[in-house]
């Protein structure tokens, strides 16, 4: 994974095999509650939901008070190292990668392939629930990484700025409306569904760096410019 420009962010399977048993090593399940009932990484624990979304605004991203509950209770503390993973081609993992980013904790890396590849390699599995030593951790918000509303208003028709739209092509014409009041994209947005820069399967990993710049420069996403995704 060195060919990635940041490699820190993902840790591949054979790597967190050996590390499983690291006291400061945090794994963190993203998938669905039923799902890792049945089967997970050993020493990982369950996450309610994996948006992560606050208790009063469903909108949001949870508050800072509200994700140190949850970090505390999954026995993450400010110095662990968290490894994240789902079975969803790493949807749901790299939506707690971006709401810990947020809180200014950094030492987290997304399995690369998830558990489907942890799977396919026939590496082991558990159902039994850990339980981890007690933690604390303190939440530390950070908002250079996040778009406002107002923010979005702003990009929009600037010469620096690409939008970019992740969603579904279905989503993107307005199609299907997933139950909102309005439908289509932001004006000005590119399209390229999320799910394009994954592998397919069985191991569901993110494509090589050298096709993901292919793709996402013949949509004008270079390094100069400011990307919005949404």
């Amino acid at each position: 994974m060195s060919d990635y420009a940041r490699p820190e962010l993902l840790c591949d399977t054979e790597w967190l095999q050996k590390h499983l048993d690291d006291p400061d090593l945090r794994i963190i399940d993203c998938g669905m509650p039923d799902a890792y009932s049945r089967a997970h990484i050993p020493g990982a624990v369950g996450l309610e939901h994996p948006y992560l979304k606050g208790r009063e605004e469903r909108l949001l991203v949870m508050p800072a008070a509200e994700l140190e509950e949850v970090m505390t209770a999954c026995g993450v503390s400010n110095r662990s190292t968290v490894v994240l993973y789902d079975d969803n081609a790493s949807l749901h993992a790299a939506r707690v990668w971006w709401v810990l980013d947020r809180y200014g904790h950094t030492d987290v890396r997304v399995l690369n392939g998830g558990f489907n590849r942890w799977l396919h390699e026939g590496r082991p599995l558990t159902s039994q629930v850990p339980h981890p030593p007690a933690a604390v951790f303190k939440a530390a918000q950070r908002d250079d990484g996040l778009c406002t509303l107002e923010g979005m208003r702003t990009a929009v028709g600037g010469s620096d700025v690409v939008l970019w739209d992740v969603r579904s092509p279905e989503e993107w014409t307005g199609e299907n409306d997933r139950g909102n009041r309005r439908k289509g994209h932001v004006p000005g947005a590119v399209h390229l569904e999320w799910r394009n820069l994954m592998e397919g399967p069985p191991n569901r990993g993110f494509k090589p760096p050298d096709a993901l710049r292919r793709m996402v420069a013949n949509l004008g996403i270079t390094p100069e410019k400011r990307v919005v995704t949404y």
